[in-house]
């Protein structure tokens, strides 16, 4: 069988049908990768820096020397690993399906694996360009026009609930939140794993983004930085003149919510997070919370805090162009999942 090449608009639809194997090193991989790619690194860490000093150094033949003395131990773990993996994915049941090969610009280490692959008798395809295409791609993505409906609300109403509500009940939701692994405030990392790489997180939000792309798209409205990954500066300012559906909920409704959902966490978490914004809290502000929780009174620290955010956030909305045109208001009587997705789909301006 003959290596077939794609391009990455052929590829990102082929991706969906067979398993893509990216042969760059455990460190590259680790970095950032095109999701659901499996890891197949052709070289270690080191054997990559080996290969490359020498082809900077000593041209391209000395470095494909170099590379077979490191490859051809490990030409037979290879096959087993992809033969390992397509077990699990191969749903025809074919003995040897067709698998999608990538590197970094699509040269020698595809190349390799490629060729071995196909030797053995798998229908090999390799993406032109490799990982730095896909990446062209993802960064493209993000200065499309997207139809987003933006769902609002301060802190404590329950946002990524209703999120997670709407999903369930069949609408189109990217949890920014959920991509980035945090939850957005001095709080967010609370209970959540390890933020992913900025260009980790872009590669699985653009590769949300294409999903279902006809329909409109509801996210929560975020500030550009959550935790240390950022919102790419082209989506933001999409974002920001989307129209904003406001879940407007009573101060003390939401207070309750946020105590029943951060006050379960460790205090000196809690204190730490609180410390991170003494400087926007203010000194007196500041000492009453950690106060408040040292004497156990979770819900008068969070009051402080939650005052604090919703000035944070009036000023954020407030600071959109037209905003009067954006904003539409659902008001709720409490943080009632149900009560508020029924009536933000009911709400005039979205049907």
């Amino acid at each position: 069988m003959a290596i077939k090449k794609v391009s990455i608009d052929s590829f990102l639809q082929l991706a969906t049908q067979m398993p893509v194997f990216d042969v760059r090193s455990p460190g590259e991989y680790n970095h950032a990768h095109i999701p659901g790619a499996f890891s197949l690194p052709l070289f270690t860490d080191e054997e990559r820096k080996v290969v490359g000093t020498l082809y900077k150094q000593q041209g391209r033949q000395k470095a494909i020397k170099s590379g077979l003395d490191f490859f051809s131990p490990r030409m037979k773990q290879i096959v087993e690993e992809v033969e390992k993996i397509v077990l699990t994915t191969n749903t025809k049941k074919e003995q040897l399906p067709s698998i999608i090969i990538h590197c970094w610009r699509g040269g020698m280490r595809s190349a390799a694996v490629a060729w071995l692959l196909d030797l053995y008798g798998f229908d090999v395809f390799t993406l032109v360009g490799g990982y730095k295409s896909f990446r062209r791609w993802a960064l493209q993505q993000f200065e499309v026009d997207h139809d987003f409906r933006i769902l609002g609300g301060y802190t404590g109403s329950g946002k990524t609930e209703v999120l997670k509500a709407l999903t369930n009940d069949n609408h189109r939701v990217i949890d920014l939140e959920g991509l980035a692994h945090h939850k957005g405030s001095a709080f967010g990392a609370i209970g959540q794993p390890a933020q992913p790489t900025q260009e980790m997180f872009e590669n699985n939000l653009a590769s949300a983004l294409i999903l279902r792309n006809n329909e409109p798209c509801w996210i929560e409205d975020e500030s550009q930085r959550i935790g240390t990954i950022n919102i790419p500066h082209s989506l933001w300012n999409t974002i920001r003149n989307k129209p904003v559906y406001f879940i407007e909920i009573p101060f003390e409704y939401r207070l309750k919510y946020i105590v029943a959902n951060y006050g379960i966490h460790e205090k000196d978490k809690l204190a730490q997070a609180i410390i991170r914004i003494q400087k926007r809290l203010g000194g007196l502000e500041t000492k009453n919370a950690i106060g408040f929780l040292i004497e156990g009174n979770i819900a008068e620290c969070f009051r402080i805090l939650l005052n604090y955010y919703d000035k944070q956030y009036r000023k954020s909305l407030e600071n959109r162009k037209n905003v009067e045109d954006l904003i539409n208001k659902i008001d709720c009587s409490a943080v009632n999942i149900s009560e508020i997705t029924h009536k933000l789909l009911s709400c005039n301006s979205v049907l």
